[in-house]
């Protein structure tokens, strides 16, 4: 879907200042290292995946998107979950306090440990051959779902080249519905003036990591 959340090659936002790894606290303030363990812990209940948990921050109003600083992104994000899910009622959520038990099934502690410590496997064997190889020419299809993509707005419609191929891996899209297929993956290459045009640096370019439902022919 197109949001708050897909802002890239807008203008009007300001530079991007990076701060050097350095100097840049993993949190910044209690409740933010709070609301991290709150979003694992919830995660591992299993009612929803990683890309569900991504769109539902996407799903916010823009204006609140933007308002929000990261953490507080995660925490409207986990709210929207856990009310979806059923684990919890709109009025408990705004009270604070619980009025009956929800039927949970989380992981064990150990189970916990070993998904934060080597992350869930994203390769899935599809059996079929992938249609694109290195050094072909493709187009971002020029498509803007409702839903949950991964495809960057600024790159569709936009021809690149197949910088190299990743395997099959689960596709986000679909996995944000609740359909954990997968598709073949792609690095692509695109100039930065295929992107931005004739004003942008003519040395740049940009790799973006897109799956085979994303590209055509070019």
């Amino acid at each position: 879907m197109n949001g708050g959340h897909d802002l890239g090659g807008m203008h009007g936002l300001g530079p991007v200042a990076p701060e050097p790894e350095s100097a840049e606290p993993v949190f910044h303030a209690d409740w933010e290292r709070r609301a991290f363990a709150l979003t694992l812990a919830c995660g591992m209940l299993g009612e929803w995946n990683i890309d569900a948990s991504r769109h539902a921050r996407e799903r916010q109003h823009p204006a609140a998107y933007l308002r929000h600083s990261y953490y507080e992104n995660w925490l409207a994000g986990l709210e929207t979950l856990l009310v979806e899910s059923g684990l919890v009622t709109a009025d408990e959520l705004a009270s604070g306090t619980a009025r009956g038990r929800a039927p949970l099934h989380a992981k064990t502690a150990a189970e916990a440990a070993a998904i934060i410590a080597h992350g869930d496997p994203t390769r899935l064997d599809t059996g079929i051959e992938p249609v694109f190889s290195a050094g072909d020419r493709v187009r971002v299809i020029n498509d803007h779902p409702a839903g949950h993509t991964r495809a960057p707005r600024y790159a569709r419609g936009r021809t690149g080249t197949i910088n190299r191929l990743h395997g099959a891996h689960v596709f986000a899209d679909e996995n944000a519905r609740g359909n954990r297929v997968g598709e073949h993956l792609y690095s692509v290459r695109f100039e930065a003036r295929e992107l931005w045009g004739a004003a942008a640096n003519g040395r740049g370019a940009v790799c973006i990591d897109l799956w085979e439902p994303h590209l055509e022919p070019a």
